[in-house]
């Protein structure tokens, strides 16, 4: 009797997949080519209507019809209002992550939607324009891109877009993270000429110039704020420099631990690129890559003799993408974080709520006030020159006695968190105070105050005295 069950089971089976599936849809066997797939992948943006993906033929965005698109979601909720309210922890007070306003985390709680939702692209949209404000930009020309990744994957843009095989760049050498970005674009091919300045300085005018009049270079790069040793380097006169000798260089700027807390001007000061990352001064998770292309850099992405020596970081795959977001229209070529992109939403509107000119200024007065108590104490700090000493961030020399790994568990402790130091030649000498974003801007938390009184405390009890 059980096979004859399974029998007519099966037939019954048949014959209601036969009655689902009409003759006139057979099914459709998948593309081969990398185009055809991706245009299966992107069809249920806009069914029957052409998508824009990097791609089609042409782009044709005005042509969708986005009333086929889901409209607003929504969700009842059990409360009327959502209280954030972060757990007692320590203050993290290193140079990223940052401490976060409950806001920007409550963000993060948003329920699940569809990335080519109406709602969402909406959010994107105004996040990307809110990026121009922040860099202040007013030139159509010029490109934001937002992308899942930390600040490195801007190191990947630069070198697999902007730079081909066998060109040559200069990058300015001031720590640690200066020689990842060479060591980056060595793997894409570039022709590395590093200019390295002493431990806790950086090269000066007179150097850049000279090695811009010994060879053409497609790029210089400059990390504005050095996080292994709270080195700032200057760069509106440096850009004027460049401008001025090599006036076909890019330039190019590693802004991981500066936008938002040190001012860049970005076309005032005729700059081509900044890279940086959500987690430090912008004060949101981390998790996103962000960047400002000017339009002499787009230009040299068309330009290209190869292709991109990417796919994910291609910025020819996603330049449509970032210019249909921000003009409210949904497009797809890899899928981004929807929770995080309204993190980095409310990040922004918090910021722009006030004059960025303001949030320089109390930055550097809370860098001030940290850096005269370090001083007070008979500490030093690896940047010595107080212009060249970073606003978001302080890397401070231990008393010779005193070692980071017996301080920071004292610290801890004392509910903050320092880091220790990696940069390669005095990694075990000193440690790093970050100071951005929440932690220095609002006056009700005393984050600052706490931590000074924390690390007097502790090198106290260390044995040391001022």
């Amino acid at each position: 009797m059980v096979p004859e069950v399974s029998r007519l089971a099966y037939t019954s089976r048949s014959a209601f997949r036969r009655v689902l599936a009409p003759f006139s849809m057979p099914r459709q066997k998948a593309p081969d080519n990398p185009a055809g797939r991706l245009s299966l992948i992107s069809r249920h943006l806009a069914p029957v209507y052409p998508i824009n993906t990097p791609y089609t033929v042409e782009r044709i965005p005005d042509t969708i019809d986005t009333s086929l698109l889901p409209k607003n979601q929504t969700r009842t909720l059990s409360t009327t209002t959502i209280k954030m309210s972060q757990p007692p922890h320590a203050t993290l007070l290193i140079p990223g992550p940052i401490e976060f306003d409950d806001a920007v985390l409550q963000s993060m709680s948003h329920f699940s939607e569809s990335h080519v939702s109406p709602s969402f692209v909406a959010t994107f949209g105004e996040t990307l324009s809110m990026l121009r404000k922040l860099f202040q930009s007013t030139d159509s020309s010029a490109q934001p891109f937002v992308l899942s990744g930390s600040g490195t994957l801007g190191w990947d843009l630069v070198a697999s877009n902007l730079v081909e095989a066998g060109e040559d760049v200069l990058v300015l050498g001031t720590g640690y993270f200066s020689d990842g970005f060479a060591d980056c674009l060595r793997v894409y091919g570039a022709n590395v000429t590093e200019l390295k300045a002493p431990v806790g300085t950086k090269p000066t005018l007179a150097e850049v110039e000279k090695a811009l009049s010994e060879k053409k270079y497609k790029a210089i790069t400059v990390t504005h704020v050095d996080t292994s040793t709270g080195v700032l380097s200057e760069l509106k006169d440096l850009s004027a420099l460049v401008h001025k000798v090599s006036p076909d260089t890019l330039i190019i700027v590693d802004g991981v631990c500066s936008v938002a807390c040190e001012e860049i001007d970005f076309d005032a000061w005729g700059l081509d690129g900044v890279v940086t990352a959500s987690q430090k001064a912008i004060g949101c998770p981390a998790g996103l890559s962000i960047s400002f292309f000017s339009g002499r850099a787009m230009k040299a992405v068309e330009n290209r003799k190869t292709p991109p020596a990417s796919y994910f970081a291609s910025m020819k795959n996603w330049t449509p993408i970032m210019k249909n977001y921000e003009a409210k229209k949904p497009s797809y070529f890899a899928t981004p974080s929807p929770q995080l992109v309204h993190a980095l939403h409310t990040a922004l509107s918090q910021i722009l709520a006030k004059p960025v000119t303001e949030r320089f200024a109390g930055h550097k007065a809370a860098s001030d006030k940290i850096k005269k108590a370090i001083s007070d104490l008979g500490l030093k700090q690896i940047a010595a020159k107080p212009d060249e000493q970073a606003h978001g961030m302080t890397a401070i020399y231990l008393p010779e006695n005193v070692k980071g790994a017996d301080l920071l568990p004292i610290l801890a402790k004392k509910g903050v968190v320092f880091a220790g130091g990696i940069h390669k030649e005095i990694a075990i000498k000193y440690i790093r105070f970050g100071h951005m974003g929440v932690s220095v801007l609002d006056p009700n938390r005393g984050d600052v105050d706490k931590a000074i009184n924390a690390l007097k405390e502790g090198l106290a009890e260390l044995g040391y005295k001022a």
